[in-house]
């Protein structure tokens, strides 16, 4: 099945700089398993939705954790994503936190008040249900409907369930995708709901919307070219370690970009402004970039500290947020990653 998507972005086309301007939607074909962002015929996306993983280590297959792009590919062709653990036997490639598959949205600790867990994580910090990590114990995030949006995007339905396969949380992700020139850009509108339980998300770092870089241009990776940049102009570049000065601070977007296959390309986060809970980001050298709007003080984040206030949600209470994934040619500047915000934010 193949058809467009469309989306606001073209509505406001006037007020953005010229090249945003001449942005034109992707197409998208859907199978049973991923969905496929083309741009003409060149698959440039896929979000994987369904089906298995191989496991960690060995030969053997477990049911998909949650959903998750993988590849992204900017408009000069660059995977700007780490292959593995999708992508196995890269020469130099890493191969450490594998819960960390591209590009996804989930929390590491979704507490369901009044549910006793049968079944609980092994990681002792965590209160209620981890579906950042995939560690014994984890939860999932089950697709279990995708459909045409009024507007022309794919709209899907999501689970979110304890190891025990306990409905906690119900989300109805929409995602939209246009290009550019510059780059592509993928927009994640998220409406969760807690029709069962009243929630409480934990207080920890491991959330919220995001990517695990190309290993080519990771702050700590050998000859790396690599930089992040946020959105106030503060900069982080290679070589680093994992203690980055812009790491836990508050801030609208992060974006980070380097040479991967003698290509200069990027990869950019967006929290949208009209967010009720503004993002703290999880960024660091080895090549993970997450907004986090559910860190507070525990998580260690210094732009959170002395926050103890955890975002909850009553019974059937809705939490809408609304995420970027912005790739894109050449560093921050020449990939319009500013102007690329300025569009997303109206």
């Amino acid at each position: 099945m193949l058809f467009r998507i469309f989306t606001s972005a073209g509505c406001i086309a006037l007020l953005a700089p010229a090249v945003f301007a001449q942005s034109k939607p992707l197409n998208i074909a859907k199978t049973d398993t991923h969905i496929e962002f083309r741009s003409g015929s060149q698959v440039v996306a896929k979000y994987q939705h369904a089906g298995t993983v191989q496991v960690e280590k060995g030969d053997g297959t477990k049911p998909l954790a949650k959903p998750y792009f993988y590849p992204l590919l900017s408009p000069n062709g660059t995977i700007v994503m780490r292959g593995w653990p999708m992508i196995r036997g890269t020469v130099g490639e890493t191969a450490d936190h594998f819960h960390q598959k591209s590009a996804w949205f989930c929390h590491g600790d979704v507490i369901p008040v009044g549910l006793e867990l049968k079944t609980k994580s092994a990681d002792k910090r965590v209160h209620g249900v981890d579906f950042w990590a995939e560690t014994s114990g984890h939860g999932r995030i089950v697709c279990t409907k995708i459909a045409m949006a009024k507007s022309g995007s794919i709209e899907t339905s999501n689970e979110w369930r304890t190891a025990d396969d306990v409905t906690i949380l119900e989300e109805t992700r929409t995602i939209t995708a246009t290009e550019t020139v510059a780059g592509r850009l993928f927009v994640l509108d998220i409406d969760l709901v807690a029709n069962a339980f009243p929630i409480e998300f934990g207080d920890t770092k491991e959330g919220a919307m995001g990517v695990r870089v190309n290993d080519e241009f990771r702050l700590n990776g050998p000859n790396s070219d690599g930089v992040v940049v946020s959105v106030d102009g503060q900069t982080s570049n290679a070589p680093a370690k994992d203690n980055l000065p812009l790491w836990g601070q508050v801030a609208a977007w992060h974006d980070y970009s380097g040479t991967a296959n003698g290509k200069i390309a990027g990869i950019a986060v967006f929290d949208h402004p009209t967010n009720t809970h503004k993002s703290a980001w999880h960024t660091r050298a080895y090549g993970l970039m997450a907004a986090n709007p559910f860190g507070r003080d525990g998580s260690g984040f210094p732009g959170v500290k002395g926050n103890n206030e955890l975002v909850k949600l009553a019974k059937g209470e809705h939490l809408k947020l609304l995420y970027g994934i912005y790739v894109h040619d050449g560093r921050t500047a020449e990939g319009k990653v500013a102007e690329a915000f300025a569009t997303f934010s109206k």
